[in-house]
């Protein structure tokens, strides 16, 4: 993170997933995406490998009091476009999928099965015609190394 963001040691903070036995370093970064605000972002390394397992960005309240609604909006149909360009493989694409809690605006992977997950968080309302509008309160950008069998704690099989 210092190298990538030119980021001051004191700026990037650790947290341990107790659950998943990794490690991460977290740093805020504003304007991630151009006019975008300030997202924090995120590096997981691996349980056993103690490598790059993921990138995490994610835009909300917490990252930038300014964020809004229309701003998550923007920068998911920003993010989603862009992804919709960089060649995942047809069949591992999926856009615009309802999922409880929000919308995954984009899903794929790539040749080497990297993944790129782009969630769009929020509350749902009922509108008329049973239509469903999203309020956005959060949007969610990982990459993952390999999404089918990720570097976390998992308990042996016969253990309980």
């Amino acid at each position: 993170m210092t190298k990538d963001f030119n980021a001051k040691p004191d700026a990037i903070r650790a947290q341990d997933n107790a659950a998943e036995l990794t490690h991460s370093i977290l740093l805020s970064v504003p304007e991630l995406l151009p006019n975008g605000g300030t997202a924090e972002l995120s590096y997981v390394f691996g349980y056993k490998s103690k490598s790059l397992i993921q990138v995490g960005a994610v835009w909300s309240k917490g990252t930038d009091a300014a964020m809004t609604p229309e701003k998550l909006f923007s920068n998911a149909n920003i993010l989603r476009a862009h992804f919709m360009g960089e060649g995942f493989k047809p069949e591992s694409i999926a856009v615009n999928m309802p999922v409880a809690g929000g919308i995954v605006m984009f899903r794929g992977s790539d040749a080497k099965d990297r993944s790129v997950i782009l969630l769009l968080q929020g509350t749902f309302e009922n509108k008329e015609n049973n239509q469903r509008l999203l309020t956005p309160t959060s949007l969610l950008l990982f990459y993952v190394a390999d999404a089918k069998s990720p570097d976390i704690f998992k308990l042996p099989p016969g253990q309980f």
